[in-house]
């Protein structure tokens, strides 16, 4: 939830920045090469587009990586839990009690 506020944030803060600089123009030298005057903001908020592109590329398959570990350390936890239930209650005892369940649900909390 606090990267959730923190994003909002930033992105509002952005905005307001891109609405508010819209009349200066910036001219742009790049390996000899010189651009026509172009609006402050439009080069500023495409290097905001590009490293977010970047970012979202590079973090995608530790996130992918991660979510598999997830599900196989989910899977080994609920067959350990079953195996425990196994032990305790073993087949033709006579306890009234039945396993106790915990079931929780697949998906992170803290998804984006």
């Amino acid at each position: 939830m606090v990267r959730l506020i923190l994003i909002v944030t930033l992105l509002a803060l952005s905005l307001t920045f891109f609405l508010q600089n819209n009349a200066e123009e910036a001219v742009l030298h790049y390996f000899g090469t010189t651009t026509k005057p172009t609006p402050i903001y439009k080069p500023i908020l495409s290097a905001f587009g590009v490293g977010l592109l970047v970012m979202g590329i590079l973090l995608f398959p530790a996130w992918i990586k991660l979510r598999i570990e997830l599900r196989r350390s989910r899977k080994a936890l609920q067959m350990a839990e079953e195996e425990l239930d196994r032990h305790r209650n073993p087949p033709g005892s006579t306890s009234g009690r039945t396993p106790h369940r915990h079931v929780e649900s697949l998906e992170d909390e803290d998804v984006l």
